[in-house]
């Protein structure tokens, strides 16, 4: 049985989620599905994260097993002919015996991307969140310093969550501004349930002057979702990268 890695690109617009669920199109059910069309089995897939609800992804990790003889190229132009045209197989590669696409998994990288103008958009009204109010992003920009490092994020973690281990460590956040679109980058060692949208939403308010810049540290240390921010839609998240510490030694320094 060989072990299998896919690097997934998908529209998240129109499914509940990464993760199977009854009577509801997901992500996992598409590409199972696709699976099971080209070899004529049940095979199982596990995700590097599972995305919500209209989040979208350009670069999830999907480890599965077959026996089926195909190479990984083959899997690739296999896998695009079958699924849905709002997913996309970016590349297939044999993986080590034993990888698991979620725990070997060292740190993710997310994007959320807000668009600032007062019109509403019509191509990219899925991909964005419009905001017509002016942001103050350099303001945001050093309010989110205050989240790196390790922190308990209880206050940024979504409803029926059910984590047992609340504390992460955020390596990394960056901000760019073209024009109308600003992107906020963030990787993290991991994620609990909608705590990128949570902090977007807070740093908004922050943008807006409706919360004092520094109100961050008091906000992670209240350990209570309501002291934080709105959680922000689903449609502005990216899932951009899943590191591994095997490709970044590839990568070189």
């Amino acid at each position: 049985m060989t072990t299998y890695k896919l690097l997934l690109e998908y529209d998240g617009t129109t499914y509940a989620g990464w993760q199977r669920q009854p009577d509801r199109p997901t992500i996992q059910a598409a590409l199972e599905d696709a699976l099971r069309q080209i070899t004529r089995q049940s095979i199982s897939t596990i995700s590097a994260s599972r995305t919500d609800a209209g989040v979208h992804a350009l670069g999830q990790v999907v480890g599965f097993q077959s026996d089926h003889p195909l190479l990984p190229h083959e899997w690739t132009r296999a896998l695009n002919g079958v699924l849905p045209k709002t997913i996309s197989v970016r590349q297939t590669e044999v993986a080590a015996d034993g990888f698991h696409a979620r725990y070997d998994a060292y740190a993710k990288t997310y994007e959320y991307r807000i668009l600032n103008q007062p019109t509403r958009p019509a191509l990219d009204r899925l991909r964005a969140w419009q905001i017509a109010k002016p942001l103050d992003v350099n303001v945001m920009r050093e309010a989110s310093r205050h989240v790196l490092g390790q922190h308990d994020c209880t206050s940024f973690q979504g409803p029926n969550a059910g984590t047992k281990n609340p504390v992460c460590t955020i390596h990394r956040i960056d901000w760019t501004h073209d024009g109308p679109l600003i992107r906020f980058t963030i990787q993290a060692d991991r994620f609990l349930k909608q705590m990128v949208r949570a902090l977007v939403g807070t740093l908004v308010e922050i943008g807006h002057g409706k919360r004092n810049p520094d109100a961050l540290p008091a906000i992670l240390e209240a350990k209570d979702r309501r002291e934080a921010g709105l959680t922000a839609p689903p449609q502005g998240l990216y899932l951009l990268r899943v590191h591994y510490k095997t490709e970044d030694a590839q990568d070189g320094p």
